[in-house]
């Protein structure tokens, strides 16, 4: 079976997305948590599922854009959602979590009226919901690797004021971080990075792979750092492990990859446990 994977060229493609989406997505995913903004990867998920049936919609009927992904059209959907979602928390200061539904149910609203209008193509659709290495492009991968090497260039660039803005962001306020470009650029990336990993993981499992590798990483880590480290870790043996048993069972891949991350998820925490029972 490892023979395979380097015998068929999705497999390769599948493999190289999986072990970056095992990056970006517990290094935004930390961030996201200490922020408490943990379900803004469900909101945009929904969104960037709208502007993939928009991008569906349009090749149907626009030939010139037959040829185009509707990932691209996904990702332009989820950088103006998490546009969208800035704004409302900023007109809800005191209510700043109600962004994240008015947005979900927003995008969820506009995908049912566009699949109605398209009459179907569910087979399509499926992969995006769910994941699927089987559905996975060379397009697809190298999109990836440019939302990647962007997501993780920013955030090594402005690290020092993101981690200010995440924990104190009136406090980085008063330090002079320039606190509005800082929540700026961080969902847009929040956004790209949900858009690029739909094919592996799904849409409607994205924030299980942005939140439970950190949630684990949590239970051990002893620093930020650790916890991006360590989520790290988590998410890559996640993806691993979950491409292999999707590729041997002929499961769906994002599931797959999300079970294998609340198993390792159940044994942090027993093995805490147990260790605080023995001493």
């Amino acid at each position: 079976m490892i023979a395979d994977w380097f015998h068929y060229d999705f497999l390769r493609y599948t493999l190289l997305s999986g072990v970056l989406i095992g990056v970006i997505c517990p290094l935004l995913g930390t961030f996201l948590v200490v922020r408490r903004l943990s379900m803004m990867a469900d909101g945009l998920s929904h969104v960037t599922l709208s502007g993939v049936a928009a991008g569906m919609l349009l090749s149907k009927n626009v030939a010139f854009l037959g040829a185009v992904n509707p990932l691209f059209f996904g990702m332009i959907f989820s950088v103006i959602g998490s546009l969208f979602i800035e704004r409302l928390r900023k007109l809800y200061k005191s209510q700043q979590d109600l962004a994240i539904p008015i947005i979900l149910s927003g995008g969820l609203g506009l995908f049912t009226v566009l699949v109605s209008m398209a009459d179907g193509f569910t087979t399509d659709l499926y992969s995006y919901l769910f994941g699927n290495i089987v559905t996975v492009t060379k397009e697809d991968m190298f999109a990836l690797i440019g939302v990647a090497v962007f997501v993780i260039g920013t955030v090594l660039a402005i690290y020092k004021e993101l981690f200010a803005v995440s924990f104190d962001e009136e406090f980085a306020r008063v330090s002079g971080v320039a606190r509005k470009f800082i929540n700026f650029w961080f969902i847009v990336l929040v956004a790209l990075t949900i858009a690029a990993s739909m094919r592996i993981v799904g849409v409607l499992l994205i924030s299980a792979m942005i939140t439970l590798p950190v949630a684990s990483s949590l239970q051990i880590a002893k620093s930020f750092r650790q916890t991006i480290f360590y989520a790290i870790l988590f998410a890559e043996i996640s993806v691993l492990v979950g491409l292999y048993f999707a590729y041997l069972l002929d499961w769906a891949s994002g599931g797959t990859i999300v079970l294998v991350a609340v198993l390792l998820l159940l044994g942090v925490l027993a093995s805490k446990k147990l260790k605080r029972i023995w001493n």
